[in-house]
């Protein structure tokens, strides 16, 4: 189905958030320099700049979430963020409505957004999960 006749259908914020992660893979696989080096893939490494071309679009700039024709859960003050390996997982296979990231970032990137997330967002988790806790969660 394509992405008008979604919209029209009534699925406008679920199209809308879905075309800004295809969107927004794009553009931060641009580098610095204005060139994309594989639009396929991001190419920054650090957890906030992931989390604001990747994750923002539909959580919202401070997680707060989102409802209108779908729901986008709020990432703020979230307890299910506890165990890092919830997050590594969704981030990496998708949920429902959230795409997978995980072909589109490496390990240390997913590690880097979910540190991030369970770091910041009025969350204070503090032991950290390395790329070698992702590539665990891939297998």
């Amino acid at each position: 189905m394509d992405l008008m006749k979604m919209m029209r259908v009534g699925g406008a914020a679920a199209a809308l958030c879905a075309w800004l992660a295809v969107f927004s893979a794009t553009v931060a696989a641009q580098s610095a320099d204005g060139s994309f080096s594989n639009p396929q893939r991001y190419v920054p490494r650090d957890g906030a700049v992931l989390y604001r071309t990747s994750c923002q679009a539909c959580h919202m700039a401070n997680g707060e979430g989102a409802s209108g024709a779908g729901t986008y859960p709020a990432l703020a003050k979230n307890v299910k963020l506890r165990t890092a390996r919830y997050p590594v997982f969704v981030v990496t296979n998708g949920q429902k409505g959230m795409p997978p990231f995980g072909p589109m970032m490496d390990d240390e990137q997913i590690a880097a957004v979910v540190n991030y997330i369970r770091g910041n967002l009025g969350n204070d988790y503090k032991d950290t999960v390395t790329p070698a806790d992702v590539k665990a969660i891939r297998k």
